[in-house]
């Protein structure tokens, strides 16, 4: 395995504060029942969930300056940062394609934060075993950083090319399979995924949105697995980093749900950081660019991207999506 501050109690440790994280925000929404997630309340919710993410990084820091020196504990501390800032950051275009899906399939909003629900906790455990697939191979075979590399600037280009057309999500072949393949009913019954008409057992509409929210979660982690290795190779900080990452999309969702279409240059910032990115780990060889500037560079993009999105949208005449 690569070289680590990962520590089985560490670990361990991380695993019960996420559950115990995950079990809090579980049994709130499910005590507040079947309403519309307000876009203050999201507001509210993604601030928390930011503010323990960065919570866990300053422990860290105190932790590392006391175990492992000052040193390793501003090194470890730096790229935890960064590789938060970079998948938080590509999570943004996996919550426009969540809403796509659910304004494509109507999906009513009450019911809406189940399906996110177990999309987080898929999301959870795919990624945790990607890193460690990741991990195990880039400890054999160094060179796979090279392949991560043209992947992610072929995948930012490509990004940079298809920003401004419109998904068919009628075409999209899990839908077509599904389709072809499953008993489906037209309507919706409630928040449960299968129902049973004369003793036959249908899925619902629901449950197809979900299969595609978790499948869209595949496509999106194959992405964002390979950035964060050019950040660091210890597996606990892309661990962790990922992990908070994720735990804060449900919220992140609510919250742009309604103003997606302010933040529409948002998707070429994202792909500038997957092209930024894959040149880094293309140019290790020749030269490793600190990761206080990649941080910097990532910083950058996101706020010049956020800041012409709305600049962009408060020119556009009244009527005008």
């Amino acid at each position: 395995m690569l070289e680590s501050i990962g520590t089985p109690t560490l670990y361990l440790s991380f695993t019960v504060l996420v559950a115990i994280l995950l079990a809090i925000d579980f049994f709130v929404l499910k005590h507040e029942g079947e309403h519309q997630v307000s876009t203050r309340e999201a507001a509210v919710w993604s601030l928390i969930w930011i503010s323990i993410a960065l919570a866990f990084g300053g422990w860290l820091w105190w932790y590392l300056n006391d175990t492992a020196g000052p040193g390793i504990a501003k090194t470890k501390a730096l790229e935890y940062l960064t590789g938060y800032l970079i998948e938080k950051s590509l999570a943004v275009d996996n919550v426009f394609v969540w809403i796509t899906l659910f304004n494509f399939f109507a999906v009513p909003a009450m019911f809406q934060k189940r399906v996110l629900l177990y999309g987080v906790l898929g999301a959870i455990v795919l990624r945790a075993v990607l890193i460690y697939v990741g991990a195990l191979l880039l400890a054999r075979f160094h060179w796979i950083l090279y392949i991560f590399g043209l992947f992610l600037l072929y995948t930012g280009i490509q990004m940079l090319l298809v920003a401004e057309k419109e998904s068919n999500l009628a075409d999209n072949r899990v839908l077509r399979w599904m389709r072809g393949h499953m008993k489906i009913t037209d309507e919706y019954h409630g928040h449960h995924f299968f129902t049973y008409k004369d003793g036959v057992r249908f899925a619902t509409p629901l449950f197809v949105v979900l299969v595609l929210v978790e499948v869209t979660d595949v496509i999106f982690a194959v992405d964002s697995i390979p950035a964060i290795f050019a950040v660091t190779g210890d597996p606990f900080i892309v661990f962790t980093s990922n992990i908070f990452a994720i735990l804060g999309l449900r919220a992140m969702y609510f919250l742009l749900a309604d103003m997606a279409q302010r933040f529409h240059l948002l998707k070429y910032g994202l792909a500038l950081i997957l092209v930024f990115i894959g040149a880094k780990m293309l140019l290790l060889e020749f030269y490793k660019i600190p990761t206080s500037i990649a941080l910097g560079v990532v910083g950058l993009i996101l706020l010049v991207s956020v800041l012409a999105s709305l600049a962009s949208t408060r020119r556009r005449p009244a009527g005008k999506p």
